[in-house]
C-alpha cells in the first residue's frame, strides 16, 4: 500500500506551494553546504516550474492534506539536459527527471525511494516512456548512492557552467 494519499499532476493552484518546497528544500542544501538549486534563494527558476505545472509536467505527492513531496519529469529534454546529455538527448524514448523535493518534515520516512518507486512505474504505463534519465552534482556522494541505490546507472559525467554532474539513467 501506498504510503501517500494521493499522487496527481499538479495544476496552476498548486504553483504556491510547490515553491515553497523548492525553497525550503533550498534552504536545507545551503545549511548542508550545497549549492544546489540556490538560484531558487535568489528568485530564479532554471526549471521555470510554473511553465513545468502548466504543461502537466510536475507530480505532487500528499499525506492526507500535506505535500509530502513533487517531481518534475519531462517528456522532451530541455536545454539543460541537452546541455548535459549531449547526442543522447535526441533519444524519444527517455523522460528526463528534475527537482525531487520532499517535504523536511517528512524526512528519514524513505519519502524519496516510494517517489522514485512511483515514478518507475508511472514512466511506462502514464508517459509511454521506457527510460528514465536524470542527472545530480557528482560531488554529493550521499544523492549518487541513493540513485544507484534505487537501480539507477551511472552512465557518465556531463558538465556545464554550474559544475560536474553525474548522469544516471534506468530502463523500466
Amino acid at each position: 500500500m501506498s504510503i501517500f494519499t494521493s499522487v496527481e499532476q499538479a495544476d496552476s493552484g498548486d504553483t504556491t506551494e510547490i515553491m515553497r518546497l523548492l525553497v525550503n528544500t533550498a534552504e536545507w542544501l545551503l545549511s548542508k553546504g550545497s549549492t544546489q538549486w540556490n538560484g531558487l534563494l535568489r528568485g530564479e527558476d532554471a526549471c521555470n516550474t510554473p511553465e513545468a505545472i502548466n504543461r502537466g509536467e510536475v507530480y505532487i505527492f500528499k499525506q492526507n492534506h500535506l505535500t509530502a513531496g513533487m517531481v518534475m519529469l519531462l517528456k522532451e529534454p530541455n536545454a539543460w539536459d541537452r546541455e548535459i546529455w549531449g547526442e543522447r538527448s535526441v533519444d524519444q524514448s527517455a523522460v528526463y527527471l528534475h527537482r525531487l523535493a520532499i517535504n523536511r518534515k517528512l524526512a528519514g520516512q524513505n519519502i524519496g525511494r516510494k517517489m522514485m518507486e512511483w515514478v518507475d512505474t508511472a514512466v511506462p504505463s502514464q508517459l509511454g516512456k521506457r527510460v528514465i534519465r536524470l542527472d545530480c552534482l557528482a560531488s554529493l556522494q550521499v544523492l549518487n548512492d541513493f540513485y544507484r541505490g534505487l537501480g539507477y546507472q551511472l552512465v557518465g559525467e556531463g558538465t556545464n557552467s554550474s559544475g560536474v554532474f553525474s548522469k544516471f539513467e534506468k530502463k523500466v
